[in-house]
């Protein structure tokens, strides 16, 4: 809906729209990547994201009908979310591989494409749960035109439910990672990891990483599934999902050092509690069975699925509503991911670090702006259009979604609900500048002229635009 601004306003805000540089305006010299905005694919579960050496990024994951392999790729991953989806494969009219079809992942084995999936035959009853896992190859260099075939069945130990089945190589070694009902033991799913002596075939030496055993592990079901491997500052993370897939289902980590014994169990620790949840503030429930890729400046990206309302009607697994969500993975000082919590429906937020305190982020505590580093969620914001011509922007947080930086008469700065006034969206009005040739960017305050955000005094208040606390470098 438009906003009328008063005259006053109005000429306000065209005179500080006209006062901004013809080179300060452009966000930098080059063309930036577009924005990913959330959801990036709707109803796509069980996302896998990676970025090809051949400059694409692909994405798959699991239908609401369950009923067929799936891919589409992308120069950029906010591209994905309207790429052409190519039909690679159907499950059968009857047999093993005839009903429920879950959670593909694509890996390029010895220069040829496998799809890893899980399925089960059709018919009702448990029947439709005997999933076991199985692979599809590709008999060209281009998975998304080739003619892919069923490669067979993946030899595990034991003859009983398995899936979400991951391939990774370290230190010249292939691995394979997988969840899997192990006889005797009273689990939904362990997760377990192999050398891979062949596509379908692990090492002899099979190795159970972790059973489900902590409070957030065994919320409705007995679960530890969907394993995704991360190699940064000297250890090896595996993330991995836990508990039934409504809004209890989320994400643990086990953490391996990166010269360790990938095949003894004791090489790995698990984190006493879940690294990634449900977040009521942000309105996304269920996160999990994730993937991780980076994004075209290099930096880490967590993929995962979650849907953005909590009470699901019916069962879960029928729920279409699992949607593939992508956001920047940042650590924390020790090296550790710091997953934060999901951001939310819209752009992918970002944090903006003071130029003159590098110590200190824009961030808040309730309506109160600061500078300094709380939690990882207090200083992630979302920049949206602002009403004020097209080279305005509003800033919003995450964690208060409906709220807005806006300036008030004596220069402080605080967060307030859109009021749908004209006053309200004047003062919420800024301009986004960067110097030609510069990596910090300013914001300029369209109520009033020759402002902008900056930090004093560790408060974020109104300061000269070109004072030196007014640059800020965007992460």
């Amino acid at each position: 809906m438009p906003f009328n601004l008063s005259r006053r306003g109005f000429i306000g805000s065209a005179a500080a729209l006209s006062a901004v540089p013809a080179l300060a305006r452009a966000a930098s010299d080059k063309a930036a990547a577009p924005v990913p905005v959330n959801p990036l694919v709707k109803q796509r579960a069980d996302a896998q994201v990676f970025r090809h050496d051949d400059g694409y990024y692909y994405l798959t994951g699991s239908v609401p009908e369950y009923d067929r392999l799936v891919l589409r790729r992308s120069k950029t991953i906010a591209g994905l979310s309207t790429a052409k989806e190519a039909v690679l494969w159907r499950h059968e009219a009857s047999g093993p591989r005839s009903g429920y079809i879950w959670a593909p992942e694509l890996h390029q084995i010895d220069g040829k494409w496998y799809m890893y999936f899980a399925a089960g035959p059709a018919g009702g009853g448990d029947d439709v749960f005997r999933i076991r896992t199985y692979a599809i190859v590709c008999e060209g260099p281009d998975p998304m035109s080739g003619k892919w075939s069923v490669a067979g069945e993946l030899q595990t130990p034991w003859d009983s439910f398995n899936l979400d089945s991951t391939s990774f190589v370290h230190k010249g070694v292939r691995y394979f990672a997988w969840a899997q009902r192990e006889p005797g033991i009273e689990t939904n799913s362990n997760l377990y990891i192999a050398r891979l002596e062949s596509p379908l075939k692990p090492g002899e030496k099979v190795t159970r990483l972790t059973v489900p055993t902590l409070d957030w592990e065994v919320r409705g079901y007995k679960v530890a599934e969907a394993p995704a491997v991360l190699h940064r500052n000297g250890r090896l993370f595996m993330s991995y999902s836990a508990s039934a897939t409504d809004a209890r289902y989320c994400l643990g980590l086990l953490t391996a050092d990166e010269n360790a014994d990938l095949l003894d169990a004791k090489s790995w620790t698990k984190s006493p509690r879940p690294v990634f949840v449900s977040n009521e503030q942000t309105s996304v429930y269920g996160p999990g069975h994730n993937s991780f890729t980076v994004d075209e400046q290099g930096r880490d990206i967590l993929v995962y699925h979650g849907r953005d309302y909590k009470e699901i009607q019916g069962d879960p697994l029928l729920n279409p509503d699992r949607h593939t969500r992508v956001q920047r993975l940042y650590y924390a000082a020790d090296g550790t991911p710091d997953f934060g919590v999901p951001v939310g429906n819209g752009p992918m937020p970002e944090r903006f670090i003071s130029a003159a305190s590098p110590q200190s982020l824009l961030a808040h505590d309730g309506i109160r702006l600061l500078g300094g580093n709380p939690t990882l969620a207090q200083t992630q914001f979302r920049q949206t259009p602002g009403r004020a011509g097209k080279q305005s922007v509003m800033l919003s947080p995450i964690l208060m979604p409906e709220y807005y930086l806006v300036a008030k008469k004596d220069g402080s700065i605080t967060l307030e609900k859109d009021s749908k006034s004209a006053d309200f969206a004047l003062r919420s009005q800024f301009v986004r500048l960067q110097d030609k040739g510069s990596d910090l960017v300013r914001f300029a305050a369209i109520s009033a002229a020759g402002k902008a955000l900056g930090l004093a005094d560790g408060e974020i208040r109104l300061v000269g635009s070109r004072d030196t606390t007014a640059y800020w470098r965007a992460d």
